[in-house]
């Protein structure tokens, strides 16, 4: 896999022409555009067919599924039907879509969010053996791999760990990526992208420190060229 298939560009704008401009600009460095909830709500479905025309080989919609059961499959059956590659659940309900065919779909699930941190799952109410996203992070890693997924979505600072109990094919996907020298915004868990690849993920999410750069397509294969670092890094399998 070419390093750049590797990198994923979140598509985090509000309408679906600046979507556009920056998958003709950025097709090139990118392998994986990622559609949220700010873009398929603020465009609807039809965003996923814009951003392929455009250029995207493949799409990520990224909608982190989380609601009653019925609820849930109708949204992913639909979700695939777009044609999209990857799609979102929240790990712990990962198990309502084990007898489902999503197509060519692939199916990740989200541990714990990047912008979560200890302090935060204390307040939440988690008990102190979950207070550490890394152990909540495998608990739900080890549903979603129960469940069937594809793999999961997760920090890169739990991806070793993570490629452990998922074993060697599964998509660990990254997000809260930033070069050594980036703002860290809101997120909490944050890792560079050599880091992130070396320790075991497939996959890394980057958005702001490419959208925002003085020169995007630079920044994106400046993000493909610690992807390739990362890889050698890595210990032989």
């Amino acid at each position: 896999m070419n390093p750049r298939d590797r990198l994923i560009f979140a598509l985090d704008v509000d309408n679906a022409d600046e979507a556009e401009d920056l998958v003709r600009l950025l097709a090139p460095e990118v392998g994986v555009f990622k559609v949220g909830l700010e873009l398929f709500v603020a465009a609807g479905p039809s965003v996923v067919e814009r951003v392929r025309r455009a250029g995207a080989r493949a799409i990520f919609l990224d909608l982190k599924l989380h609601d009653i059961p019925a609820t849930m499959r109708a949204a992913a059956r639909a979700a695939a039907g777009l044609g999209v590659d990857l799609i979102t659940c929240h790990a712990d309900q990962a198990g309502i879509f084990a007898d489902m065919d999503l197509g060519g779909a692939k199916l990740l699930g989200v541990t714990v969010l990047t912008s979560l941190g200890s302090q935060e799952l204390k307040a939440m109410g988690y008990p102190p053996e979950l207070q550490d996203p890394q152990a909540l992070v495998l608990r739900r890693a080890s549903l979603a791999l129960a469940a069937g997924c594809a793999g999961v979505v997760c920090s890169g600072l739990e991806a070793a760990a993570v490629r452990k109990v998922l074993g060697l094919q599964a998509f660990i996907v990254c997000p809260g990526i930033r070069p050594a020298s980036g703002e860290v915004h809101d997120q909490k868990r944050v890792m560079t992208p050599e880091r992130a690849i070396a320790a075991g993920a497939s996959h890394i999410v980057v958005g702001r420190p490419i959208r925002t750069a003085d020169d995007p397509p630079a920044a994106a294969r400046a993000m493909a060229a610690g992807i390739a670092e990362g890889l050698a890094q890595r210990p032989p399998a």
